[in-house]
C-alpha cells in the first residue's frame, strides 16, 4: 500500500549505511530430504536484487559456460542437453566405452566460508558502496532474528552439520535467498577454473554443488577426484561428500538434475514420478467440491510435471499416468493433444463453475 514511501525509506538506509537485514521466516521442507530454509523479509529481497543486479554482469564474464544453476539461459534442461552432447562426443556416438565421475560437496551451503567469499568479491569489485552492502549481507546471521514457522519436531530432523544454528558465525549461507544462489556460483568459480584450466577436463558440468566429469580413462577420473578434493580442502575449506561419489561407465546412465541420461535417450528420475503420483493420489482422496481456483492450481502442477517429462523419452509414462492415476481429475481436465504435452480445464466445467 505504501511502496513508494517504503522504497524511499530503504534507499535512505542504504545511502546512510544504516540498513540492516530484517527478520527471516525459518521453516523446514522435508522432500526430497529435510532442509532448513530461511526466507528473507520482502524489503531484504529487494536489496538482494539490487546487489545481484550489480554483481551479476561482472561475474558472468568470469564464469565458465558449464556452470548451470541460477543463470540466465542455463538451468536443468540446458544441463541435460550439454551432458547428452558430451556423452555422444566422448563415446563417439555410443560406439566406444567411456566413464563418468559424479560427486557433490558435503553440506555446501552450511560449510561455505564467509571470509573466503568476501575476498573473492573484493578481488573483482572496487565500489565501496557495493562492498559495504555485500559484506552486510554475507556476514548477516539470520539465526539471530527469525520467526519459526515449522514445528520443532521437523527442525529436529536436520542433522547438526546441515543447520546454520550449529555452525560458526563466519560460516554458512541461508538456503532460500537469491544472494545465496548467486554467491554459490561465485564461490565455486575457483573450482570450475581449476578443473577446466589446471586439470584440463574437457567434459565437465556443475549444477550448484553437484558435478560430473567424463573421460575415456577411468584412472584419469580417479586422479582428478583426489586433486579436486585437495583443492576444495586447501583453497575453499570444503570437502567432497564421501558417500555421494559415483564412478562407472556412462552406459549405466547418469542420474543428474532430475533426469537419467543414457547415450541413446533420457529418462525421468523415479523420485520425480513418485512425487507426481502422490499429488494425484491426494487430489483423488479429497471429497470436497473443487473450486475453479483449485482446478487452475492442480492444472498448473500437472502441466509443470508433464513439461519436465517432455524432455525425456516418456510418452508411455505420460499416457499410463493419464489412464491409471488421474482418476476423477479426468472429469475437469482434458488433453490438449495426442502427445500428452499438457492439459486444459474443460470449457464445460468452467461454464458450470460460473453459473
Amino acid at each position: 500500500m505504501n511502496f513508494e514511501t517504503e522504497l524511499l525509506k530503504l534507499q535512505k538506509e542504504l545511502t546512510d549505511h544504516t540498513y540492516k537485514p530484517g527478520q527471516s521466516i525459518c521453516f523446514v521442507v522435508t522432500k526430497p530430504k529435510p532442509r532448513e530454509i530461511f526466507a528473507a523479509d520482502f524489503r531484504d529481497r529487494i536489496v538482494h536484487h539490487v546487489l545481484v543486479g550489480y554483481l551479476e554482469p561482472i561475474f558472468e564474464k568470469k564464469f565458465i559456460d558449464q556452470s548451470y544453476a541460477c543463470r540466465k539461459g542455463k538451468g536443468a534442461h540446458k544441463t541435460i542437453e550439454d551432458l547428452r552432447r558430451y556423452i555422444r562426443k566422448v563415446t563417439k556416438g555410443g560406439m566406444e566405452e567411456a566413464w563418468y565421475l559424479q560427486v557433490d560437496i558435503q553440506s555446501f551451503f552450511v560449510s561455505l566460508n564467509k571470509h573466503i567469499l568476501f575476498e573473492q568479491i573484493k578481488r573483482q569489485i572496487k565500489n565501496p558502496e557495493i562492498l559495504w552492502l555485500a559484506e552486510t549481507i554475507i556476514f548477516y546471521n539470520p539465526t539471530r532474528n527469525y520467526y519459526r514457522k515449522s514445528q520443532m519436531s521437523l527442525f529436529n530432523l536436520i542433522p547438526d552439520h546441515k543447520s546454520l544454528f550449529k555452525v560458526a558465525p563466519d560460516q554458512g549461507l541461508p538456503i532460500g535467498n537469491l544472494t545465496s544462489q548467486f554467491f554459490a556460483n561465485v564461490y565455486l568459480n575457483e573450482l570450475d577454473q581449476f578443473i577446466k584450466h589446471i586439470l584440463k577436463a574437457e567434459h565437465y558440468l556443475r549444477y550448484v554443488d553437484d558435478f560430473v566429469l567424463l573421460s575415456k580413462d577411468k584412472e584419469q577420473l580417479i586422479g582428478w577426484r583426489e586433486k579436486i578434493d585437495d583443492f576444495l580442502k586447501n583453497r575453499l575449506s570444503l570437502k567432497l561428500h564421501p558417500k555421494k561419489q559415483i564412478l562407472q561407465t556412462v552406459d549405466k546412465g547418469i542420474d543428474f538434475v532430475g533426469f537419467v541420461v543414457n547415450p541413446s535417450h533420457v529418462l525421468i528420475r523415479q523420485r520425480v514420478v513418485r512425487s507426481l503420483k502422490e499429488r494425484l493420489w491426494r487430489s483423488n482422496q479429497s471429497t470436497k467440491v473443487i473450486s475453479e481456483d483449485e482446478m487452475e492450481k492442480t492444472m498448473s502442477v500437472v502441466n509443470s510435471y508433464y513439461g519436465q517429462f517432455s524432455h525425456g523419452k516418456t510418452w508411455s509414462l505420460r499416457s499410463k499416468l493419464w489412464r491409471k492415476d488421474f482418476g476423477k481429475l479426468c472429469d475437469f481436465l482434458e488433453l490438449v493433444d495426442a502427445n500428452f504435452s499438457h492439459f486444459n480445464i474443460k470449457e464445460c466445467v468452467r461454464l458450470r463453475q460460473r453459473i
